[in-house]
């Protein structure tokens, strides 16, 4: 998905963001994730990023080994910030929209504000080579991953657009596998923190091996 800002690196990105905590969702850059935007506290978000220069907002999930108080729970470390690039009005006062990823970051720490959505600054730096397309793809183990990827479906009796598979790039397909795959926060998390892209496409195969091994189904349709 284009994007009219560029970003070329860490500095082209504010230290303090607004963050959307959501379990079980994975937004990685370059990648497209779209959001049902209902509660009043992220409506007011996407408003006030809409208001803004930027249009970011930080995905991250709840950290589910140190849960914290429902109403405020505690944050993984590690999240992605993306860019509103689509956004529709409902009719009923919902958003949908969608966010394209820019940068993963790791959190500094998390603000006090007045504002009913959360806010944390952020770093960015630990994160740099996201700016760089397509880093890291010829160290991907593409056969394994699609073999992989053929095994799930055959477990579960779907089928997929096998054409626009094999075209894909790596990073993209990789990316694109790991956001819509129907694993656990965990598993969503240790993808995201992934230091590279071949990291993340064995990580993947070996939790998919694992599922299937285990007798996983996927009847649970993704997040994304």
């Amino acid at each position: 998905m284009p994007m009219n800002a560029v970003y070329r690196g860490p500095a082209d990105l504010p230290a303090i963001i607004p963050v959307f905590p959501l379990p079980g969702a994975l937004l990685l850059p370059r990648g497209q994730m779209p959001l049902n935007i209902f509660e009043p506290r992220y409506l007011a978000m996407v408003d006030d990023a809409l208001r803004g220069s930027h249009r970011l907002i930080g995905m991250i999930q709840p950290d589910t080994g140190h849960p914290g108080p429902e109403e405020k729970p505690n944050l993984y470390k590690v999240g992605c910030v993306g860019r509103i690039t689509q956004l529709a009005e409902s009719g009923d006062g919902r958003y949908v929209l969608q966010l394209t990823g820019v940068c993963r970051y790791r959190v500094e720490h998390e603000l006090g504000v007045t504002t009913a959505y959360r806010q944390c600054q952020v770093d960015y730096v630990p994160f740099a080579d996201d700016f760089v397309a397509r880093k890291g793809e010829q160290e991907v183990d593409r056969k394994t991953l699609l073999a992989a990827l053929n095994d799930f479906l055959k477990a579960n009796n779907l089928k997929a657009d096998w054409e626009g598979i094999e075209n894909a790039p790596n990073e993209a397909l990789v990316n694109a596998l790991a956001m819509m795959s129907p694993y656990g926060p965990a598993e969503k998390q240790a993808l995201l923190e992934a230091p590279d892209l071949k990291t993340r496409a064995e990580i993947l195969v070996a939790v998919t091996e694992i599922e299937l091994a285990k007798g996983f189904t996927g009847t649970e349709p993704p997040l994304q």
